[in-house]
């Protein structure tokens, strides 16, 4: 199993192929963080393609399942074999009351393959849980979705929430959806706003080194 090959199956969407390619690249005693920069190649690929609109959000999301594919046969592999420096840990989460998670998802993806340590606590995410994976896991970054026009006050809970515990100053806070633009994400109390998830994994590179 050649790199190339891992490469093309994620640019193609081989969603049923791609467990099976890393299964064997890893047989063939192939280092795993190789194999995973194969994998973030098909990915950034997927993202160029998605910027200059050859591909949509349907390919988008099946892009990020075919790298969740992969992710859970390479992950364990990868923990067993890291010992580089801590990554930088970030939180994503859909806000209250929104049950929407596509874009959230495949935020996930994108930065996994990007060589972040993701914490998902999924759709319909309350601020004191949230308030409470900061304590439990010093992530610097948060990340919310509110695809809803209703939910979007979300945020502002979270930002408060997260003052009122003294962990404000200590996160940067990025958020994304539909209702949202950088005016009201300021407004609301987010460091960031960005407008896809390709977009935002953009802007938490450059949060991540400030």
């Amino acid at each position: 199993m050649d790199f190339e090959k891992l490469t093309e199956l994620i640019i193609e969407l081989e969603v049923d192929d791609i467990a099976d390619a890393v299964k064997e690249a890893l047989s063939e005693e192939k280092d795993p963080f190789d194999i995973l920069n194969a994998l973030t190649k098909g990915m950034d690929e997927v993202g160029r393609r998605y910027e200059e609109k050859e591909y949509y959000l349907t390919e988008l999301v099946l892009a990020g399942e075919t790298m969740k594919e992969a992710f859970a046969i390479l992950q364990p592999v990868l923990a067993a074999a890291d010992k580089s420096q801590d990554k930088v840990k970030i939180i994503i989460a859909t806000v209250k009351g929104d049950m929407h998670e596509i874009g959230k998802n495949i935020l996930a993806s994108l930065l996994l393959s990007s060589g972040f340590e993701i914490y998902d606590l999924g759709m319909d995410v309350d601020e004191n849980t949230i308030v409470e994976k900061v304590k439990e896991t010093s992530a610097s970054i948060i990340g919310l979705s509110s695809l809803l026009t209703m939910t979007v006050e979300q945020i502002k809970v979270v930002h408060e929430a997260l003052k009122a515990a003294g962990l404000r100053d200590k996160v940067k806070l990025i958020v994304g959806g539909a209702p949202l633009n950088m005016q009201l994400a300021k407004k609301l109390g987010a460091d960031d706003f960005a407008d896809d998830a390709v977009e935002g994994v953009k802007h938490i590179k450059k949060l991540a080194s400030k």
